[in-house]
């Protein structure tokens, strides 16, 4: 009979334990004085605040786009811009939310940082019939001419890999 009475006296007791929370201070000041936390850069309301150090907005894209600056044809060496027989492993092509390698293709996905020239992000990678995430950091160098790819975590590369602006010309 007890064990009835306890159990039909459960949800009235989880209800109480919803309601709001008791008021510790003499007054109440301390809970109108607190300050929430935005969960976006710009409070998620678009108010336009500036982006926390080291992140800005730029007139070539949103937060979630890879930096026009890095965007194009990079080769780790020269002929990998050049080859027509297919053979160009050290080839990548670099688009707004894309970057394309010899046999995988990286989509951006959780932007950390990113200014005008740089970014460093989580890219979800499919290849081979295999798919991984790799937290990596694009930066453009000597003028637009470098770009440097460096790789975070578990299994990243031990060193950054540098590629050279493919040009205009090159097929």
């Amino acid at each position: 009979m007890r064990l009835m009475i306890a159990l039909a006296a459960a949800p009235a007791f989880a209800l109480a334990a919803c309601g709001a929370p008791a008021d510790d201070s003499a007054d109440g000041a301390d809970a109108a004085t607190e300050t929430p936390m935005p969960v976006e850069p710009d409070g998620g309301i678009g108010d336009g605040a500036t982006p926390p150090a080291g992140e800005t907005s730029s007139p070539d894209g949103d937060m979630a786009s890879i930096p026009v600056a890095l965007q194009g044809r990079w080769g780790l060496v020269a002929a990998d811009c050049t080859s027509t027989r297919g053979d160009a492993k050290g080839l990548i092509e670099v688009t707004g939310n894309t970057i394309t390698f010899y046999e995988s293709r990286a989509t951006l996905d959780d932007v950390a940082q990113r200014t005008d020239d740089s970014i460093r992000a989580k890219f979800s990678f499919t290849g081979e019939g295999m798919t991984w995430t790799r937290d990596m950091a694009l930066a453009a160098q000597d003028g637009g001419k470098t770009l440097v790819r460096t790789e975070y975590g578990e299994d990243a590369m031990a060193d950054p890999l540098r590629y050279s602006r493919c040009s205009e010309g090159d097929a």
